[in-house]
């Protein structure tokens, strides 16, 4: 297969940083780390910037970094001592695996696959949630993204349904680029969730006064479902990729999940 690492830009940064030498951790965050606003003492605000901005470009292929990347770039316009040694925790589990990397092979299968899952009200500056999904093509994983939703969603269910539309957007990305590659894919696409409240509103035909601040969401996911473009199955929350891109977890749980997303390490 191919595989895609940034073994030498890791190292470069540890070595940089001074964190060639420290400890390595197993995880980019502690389970069910939130971070706030001005928590500590202030940090210089340029070399904060700088060194987010290099993990910004290195999540580009370490999707197992991303979630903790998104959440201590939220805090460069103001950083604190707290954020800072967030910034270290990643270059600590980066130091535990500097040429981990994605790894394209062939599955036997060319089918669309995204996960998609919300963390509710994760936030405790303003209460947002925040989403992720990951999309697959073929087995391997091609794109992903982990994004404080831009509105506060009042119940779990709101904020997964919210993530089931960013999910199906990139689906119907990933399929017109196919589309104009010629490549063919394996129909329908399958969106998984797991959160069954979501996927019942979606197969609910009869619109509530509880699901009315969702219509647009709710037509739209309804509609690709209906036209045959996608499917909606349910996944168990121990098999939900999408889980790595919403919170912080624990070794047992991250670390099949890196595997799970396709990543290996094959320079140590």
């Amino acid at each position: 297969g191919i595989f895609l690492s940034q073994r030498k830009y890791t190292l470069d940064l540890l070595t940089e940083t001074g964190m060639l030498g420290c400890k390595p951790a197993d995880t980019p965050l502690e389970p069910n780390t939130h971070l706030k606003g001005q928590e500590g003492d202030p940090v210089d605000k340029g070399s904060y910037q700088k060194l987010v901005g290099r993990l910004i470009y290195l999540s580009h292929t370490r999707p197992d970094i991303t979630f903790a990347v998104s959440m201590v770039s939220q805090y460069m316009h103001d950083p604190h001592s707290t954020h800072l040694e967030a910034v270290y925790r990643i270059l600590k589990y980066l130091k535990s695996a500097p040429g981990r990397g994605i790894l394209f092979s062939k599955h036997g299968h060319k089918r669309v696959d995204c996960f998609t899952d919300a963390d509710w009200a994760g936030c405790p500056n303003d209460r947002r949630s925040t989403s992720g999904y990951c999309t697959f093509v073929g087995g391997n994983l091609i794109s992903w993204r982990s994004k404080k939703q831009s509105v506060v969603a009042r119940s779990s269910a709101e904020a997964e349904f919210r993530a089931m539309a960013h999910g199906i957007c990139e689906l119907l990305w990933v399929r017109g680029l196919l589309q104009d590659l010629g490549l063919p894919t394996d129909p329908p696409m399958r969106l998984y969730c797991d959160n069954k409240s979501a996927i019942s509103i979606v197969h609910n035909h009869v619109q509530h006064d509880r699901t009315k601040h969702i219509e647009i969401d709710r037509h739209f996911i309804k509609e690709k479902m209906e036209a045959g473009v996608i499917c909606i199955p349910f996944v168990q929350s121990g098999s939900q990729l999408a889980g790595i891109f919403t919170k912080g977890l624990g070794f047992k749980i991250f670390s099949p999940i890196v595997s799970k997303l396709g990543m290996s390490n094959i320079y140590a």
